[in-house]
């Protein structure tokens, strides 16, 4: 099958099937004065006419002047928490006789997610990597990524923060997806499907659509091309690892530690972050145990403590680690870069510190040292 033309209606109908196969279907909707992921009953709660401001440490919605669906940039918070959850028991253990039964977690309900952008499909893409695929599989992961439905939405415009064009994660999406949607307005809504799989194309068999034409082709490329444009920030991905890796006393490091507040905010809203920590309780009777994993960040304290100190103490050291991870040995450990360019963690910094310049300073002096500074 080939690409389609969907109305609204039929768009509707569309996540209404798959909400009867048993879903729980997630997408974009705004609450408290942001677009935020959470369920959907249907096309309605879709952000309509609604648009996205964004610049470093800023953030306002603002009412459009047309009904786009997807009019927004990105979604304040990725879709991690779906498949990575900030906090997730591991299992339970309550005492029995002589010993303990152990209970596992429930096993996950079905998802679909609808309006994914290409950065966050490039971001799941890098957790299946890290947490579904090598020798260390997370079970909790693969077992809710295993079956999710999603429904991708191509992006027709950029925001000041993103730079998902110099990663080459977007805006259009390429892979990862069942369908992928771009929006055609005008007097008679439409929906420009792209399909992605054989379990996508059988869901559009459900639901009224319309061949597409060569010409609405055509005007999903000119989209993207306009979303590319629009991009006034970048990274050099092929060339940052190498940058950072020969810079670790620039005195850049110095300058932006004296403005991080170590918040973790940058790790939080970040679609490709993984780390955890584990804790073990007991109740007060001694019979029940669980194990739970929380999500961690490189920027606390408690993070690297060894012999009860850390062995990053500085902010200074913390930032770096951050930054070169993401941005460097991520690529040596996982054969990419660590960074999708949504541009979120610009956005949520309470200071407003742009990765995308800190690395443009860092190049602007390659290779300037910094004798006086801050020990690592």
């Amino acid at each position: 099958m080939t690409d389609a033309l969907v109305t609204t209606a039929a768009f509707d109908a569309l996540l209404g099937a798959l909400a009867d196969d048993g879903r729980r279907v997630i997408g974009p909707r705004v609450r408290d004065g942001a677009v935020v992921l959470d369920d959907l009953d249907g096309v309605a709660d879709l952000p309509v006419g609604w648009a996205d401001e964004q610049s470093p440490g800023r953030y306002r919605l603002r009412r459009r002047d047309d009904d786009a669906h997807f009019g927004f940039t990105t979604p304040s918070t990725s879709w991690k928490p779906f498949l990575h959850p900030a906090r997730e028991v591991v299992f339970r253990a309550r005492l029995d006789g002589a010993g303990f039964e152990v209970t596992p977690p429930d096993a996950p309900e079905p998802l679909a997610f609808i309006g994914v952008r290409a950065c966050d499909l490039a971001g799941i893409a890098v957790q299946d990597r890290v947490l579904g695929g090598g020798r260390f599989v997370d079970a909790g992961y693969a077992a809710r990524r295993s079956d999710v439905f999603v429904v991708a939405a191509d992006c027709g415009e950029s925001g000041p923060t993103c730079f998902c064009g110099s990663m080459g994660t977007g805006p259009t999406a390429t892979t990862g997806f069942d369908l992928a949607v771009g929006e055609r307005l005008g007097d008679e809504p439409r929906f420009f499907v792209r399909i992605g799989s054989a379990r996508g194309a059988a869901l559009l068999e459900r639901v009224e659509h319309t061949p597409a034409t060569e010409a609405d082709r055509a005007d999903a490329r000119a989209a993207a091309a306009r979303a590319v444009a629009g991009q006034s920030r970048s990274v050099a991905a092929g060339e940052v690892a190498g940058l950072l890796a020969r810079n670790l006393e620039h005195p850049r490091w110095d300058e932006v530690a004296e403005r991080c507040l170590a918040c973790t905010n940058c790790t939080l809203v970040c679609p490709t972050c993984f780390c955890t920590s584990v804790e073990d309780s007991v109740d007060l009777a001694g019979t029940e145990a669980v194990r739970s994993r929380r999500w961690d960040s490189c920027f606390t304290l408690d993070f690297t403590a060894l012999g009860g100190a850390p062995v990053r103490g500085s902010v200074r050291s913390r930032y770096r680690q951050w930054l070169t991870h993401k941005l460097s040995t991520w690529q040596d450990q996982f054969g990419e870069l660590g960074c999708v360019g949504c541009g979120r963690c610009l956005t949520w910094c309470p200071v407003g510190i742009d990765l995308t310049e800190e690395v443009a300073a860092i190049g602007a002096t390659d290779g300037a040292e910094n004798p006086g500074g801050t020990p690592s």
